[in-house]
């Protein structure tokens, strides 16, 4: 009996580590092959790369806007519709983070962040 509630318990904090993983203030993190799967999907999405206009103009990830981080918290609410499938873009992975945070504190569903940003980003990279 003991042997079976250490299993469970282990089990338990796995998916309790997991879902940490895969969640972050309410939105869902994914990796590069989720996105290139929601891209192609058919469904509408709004890719907002947070990275500043130098880096965004050098390479992009195809459809995305550019709302520079500095300048996202006053703009994101107004500009995204909560109705939106929204992904956030950035360096590594933090500030899309604490951006999907915000959408999602205010009543957004559809948001996520892209793990390891345009550094991870192994898809098709436009200029």
């Amino acid at each position: 009996m003991k042997k079976i509630f250490i299993a469970l318990l282990l089990v338990f904090i796995g998916i309790a580590i997991t879902a940490s993983w895969s969640f972050a203030g309410g939105h869902k993190v994914i990796d590069g092959k989720e996105l290139e799967t929601m891209m192609s999907d058919g469904k509408p999405i709004v890719i907002v790369d947070v990275r500043e206009p130098e880096l965004f103009s050098a390479g992009r990830i195809k459809g995305a806007i550019n709302i520079p981080y500095d300048d996202a918290r006053p703009r994101i609410l107004k500009e995204l519709s909560p109705n939106d499938r929204i992904v956030f873009v950035c360096h590594g992975g933090p500030m899309g983070d604490e951006l999907g945070s915000i959408l999602v504190k205010n009543g957004y569903k559809d948001v996520y962040n892209l793990k390891g940003g345009m550094r991870k980003w192994k898809g098709e990279v436009v200029k």
